[in-house]
């Protein structure tokens, strides 16, 4: 399928072809037929991309933060390639868009053949074939055309901010900015009965408010133009200013200030500056309100991915609704949209419509769409990059199919992968098209594809690479141990008992077929510091005692690590990592668990994330897990420290070490966390026990029992791997 893309990096647009999305729980495939452009939002976001370096790290700050933390967290080298790999992904354009139905996963609602709206920076993108999440799609009258409809998501925005000002009757509000998002502003006022006045910087924007039924509309450099504005309201002011401009000046809050009667609202809808002068938002008791996006919904995971809706009486105009209602208007021909289109471009010359909002052409514009084929050709979700790449009779046993391909798999393990000699790359699958083609071609797969059955399936494959969210570890790693296939997952191998005995069985009953290999990421083990540390220990035959501090930072509730059924919570999720390299200094497997814990003042998040863990192993060894979400990111993450046999070692964030015996201190210096390592070993056939290699999560069920039942145990059937 065609998608316009921006190399995030490089600034170059470029419609690509693309594996179609797959069909996914609660949502609908769509085939494209109209999008729209909103030119304010996506030329923001073009011009970022298209600036030098520094340009970016001027406009995005947010992210220089972010990157000056990675580096105190993971070293200047290890952050250096987090952000090339980052900036070099394919970002997606577009959030606005209308077709038909081609798959249903949820047909009490949409079946196939329906018309649709779609929603959402997510989903709704510039593509033939998008997949859209049921709570932001919205069925399209028999009345309204695909054309109209793609202006929905941009007319639940400016419904959201009329909703914001709860103008009434007969109300005088002022629109500051009128493009897209304050033509459509204008008119949804004036079917409210509102008197709207419109004011603009371009006399064709001016022009378009009245066609568009506004009562009177002006140039912002119009003279005595505030003087024209209070006689308009017999010298009261405006009930309420709806700011849906773009722009840094600070001159639409402190007209809006001056212009709005006492007690007025003033509504932020666009992204202008919000620099308050305070004498007359005070003088007059001003009262600000924003709008965000398209309503309530908006930004909330569970709303938009999972389709959990809000309770209609409680929550009347959900984003969802919101989209419904512009609709309706537009069907009873309250709005129009038509008179604001300029300009349609077939997808294939995108790039030329992006080129027009740039200003790149003296062409005036306003509503610029996108148009796709009524057919938009046979759906296909694999996409052969180079035929012609040929495999090397060296890389039997090294032919790889990677599944799941997000920041982690491109910032730490497929790098490494790419070091290693005679690895033949064959196919990757995303669930995201984009992510899988840019990957493909930054990697060079052979073929990428968002059905991870093609990977499976695939014949040319030995090893199976799993680097998705965690719920699909267990699945797909059984999947591809019945395939024949060796596998490396990433942490946790499992979210729970049941799906990690599952896994032992299709280990084990892949392995009497074929000489299969399973690895699962605990990449601390391999870190050059470990091994130097542990071999420092050898020959202590007592107990060690492990003590290991990790401060984890803290995660929004939103975040998908919390979710109990895709993340597992951060405690199965991740501590499981520091759980195995403390097994791996103490040698024995658990026989006892207690912890104590609680979570973060973090709103929805109802799973542990503050935790210290007692383990007893059975060698007599200790180790105590302190896993931390409540502290500051400005210090290292983890810090270890081992005891016994009149030796101790610590660990900092596995930059440096310092050992101690009875002759002498000394300090390591050995960076890396083993990414490298590990993959090397899963390909010389370094098998562990599965005994072993699944403790780590036995360990960390046991953990969240142990917090529900004040209780120490390890039930020694959930051992019994043999």
């Amino acid at each position: 399928m065609k998608q316009i893309l921006q190399n995030f990096k490089t600034g170059e647009l470029k419609v690509e072809d693309l594996p179609a999305p797959m069909l996914r729980p609660d949502g609908v495939l769509v085939r494209t037929r109209f999008s729209l452009i909103s030119a304010g939002t996506e030329r923001s976001t073009v011009e970022v991309a298209q600036s030098s370096l520094l340009g970016k790290a001027q406009k995005r700050p947010d992210l220089v933060r972010q990157t000056l933390d990675n580096v105190r967290r993971d070293g200047v080298r290890a952050t250096y390639e987090k952000v090339m790999s980052r900036l070099s992904t394919l970002k997606t354009l577009g959030y606005s868009s209308a077709g038909e139905v081609v798959e249903s996963d949820c047909p009490e609602l949409f079946k196939a053949g329906d018309r649709v709206a779609c929603a959402g920076g997510e989903y709704a993108h510039h593509a033939e074939y998008v997949f859209v999440p049921k709570n932001l799609c919205a069925p399209i009258p028999d009345n309204v055309s695909y054309e109209e409809a793609a202006y929905t998501t941009l007319g639940a925005i400016a419904l959201q901010g009329v909703r914001q000002a709860d103008p009434q009757i007969g109300d005088w509000v002022l629109v500051l900015g009128l493009g897209l998002l304050g033509q459509l502003t204008v008119q949804i006022l004036e079917a409210n009965g509102c008197n709207v006045v419109g004011i603009d910087l371009s006399a064709e924007h001016v022009a378009r408010a009245l066609q568009s039924g506004a009562t009177a509309a002006f140039q912002r450099h119009t003279v005595n133009l505030e003087e024209k504005l209070r006689d308009l309201t017999g010298g009261h002011g405006f009930d309420a200013c709806l700011i849906t401009a773009a722009t840094k000046s600070n001159d639409p809050i402190e007209l809006s200030g001056r212009l709005a009667r006492k007690k007025g609202k003033i509504v932020i809808v666009g992204l202008v500056n919000l620099d308050i002068p305070r004498s007359p938002f005070y003088e007059k008791e001003l009262e600000v309100r924003m709008s965000c996006s398209y309503g309530p919904g908006r930004y909330d995971a569970r709303y938009e991915a999972e389709g959990i809706d809000y309770p209609y009486a409680y929550v009347r105009w959900t984003e969802n609704r919101n989209l419904s209602a512009f609709l309706q208007l537009v069907a009873k021909g309250k709005v129009k949209v038509s008179h604001l289109t300029t300009h349609r471009f077939p997808v294939t010359q995108a790039v030329d419509a992006y080129q027009l909002i740039l200003g790149r052409t003296q062409e005036k514009y306003l509503g610029v769409l996108l148009e796709y084929a009524a057919s938009n050709g046979k759906l296909t979700r694999k996409v052969t990059r180079s035929p012609q790449i040929q495999i090397p009779a060296t890389a039997v046993g090294r032919r790889i199919g990677f599944i799941g391909a997000g920041n982690f798999a491109q910032s730490y393990l497929l790098p490494q992968l790419k070091r290693v000699p005679d690895v033949a790359f064959v196919g990757v699958a995303n669930m995201n098209g984009p992510s899988a083609k840019s990957v493909a071609d930054k990697f060079g797969f052979r073929y990428c594809t968002t059905d991870y059955h093609d990977i499976i399936s695939d014949a040319n494959i030995d090893s199976v690479f799993i680097a998705t969210r965690h719920d699909l570890h267990a699945p797909l790693a059984i999947a591809a141990l019945q395939a024949g296939k060796s596998v490396f997952v990433e942490k946790p191998p499992a979210l729970n008992f049941e799906e990690l005995h599952a896994l032992t069985q299709a280990y084990a009953e892949a392995r009497e077929k074929k000489s299969v290999k399973l690895a699962v990421g605990y990449n601390r083990r391999f870190a050059p510091l470990s091994l130097e540390i542990k071999q420092r220990f050898a020959r202590v035959t007592a107990p060690l005692v492990v003590n290991y501090r990790v401060n984890a930072g803290f995660l929004e509730a939103s975040h998908w690590l919390h979710h109990p059924q895709i993340g597992g919570g951060r405690i199965i999720g991740e501590a499981c990592h520091f759980i195995d390299l403390a097994q791996f200094f103490i040698g024995a497997e658990p026989v006892s668990v207690y912890a104590e814990g609680f979570a973060s003042s973090n709103g929805d998040a109802t799973l542990p994330d503050n935790v210290i863990a007692t383990i007893r192993f059975k060698n007599g060894g200790l180790a105590m897990i302190t896993y931390l979400a409540n502290g500051s990111s400005r210090m290292p993450k983890e810090y270890i420290e081992i005891f016994g046999g009149g030796m101790c070692a610590s660990i900092d964030n596995f930059v440096s070490a310092t050992f101690f015996d009875s002759a002498k201190k000394q300090q390591l210096k050995l960076p890396g966390k083993g990414y490298a390592e590990e993959i090397q070993a899963f390909f010389e056939g370094k098998a562990r026990e599965v005994r072993d290699l699944f403790s780590p999560s036995i360990i960390t069920f046991e953990i969240l029992e142990s917090l529900r039942t004040r209780s120490a145990s390890i039930e020694p059937a959930h051992l019994a791997f043999d």
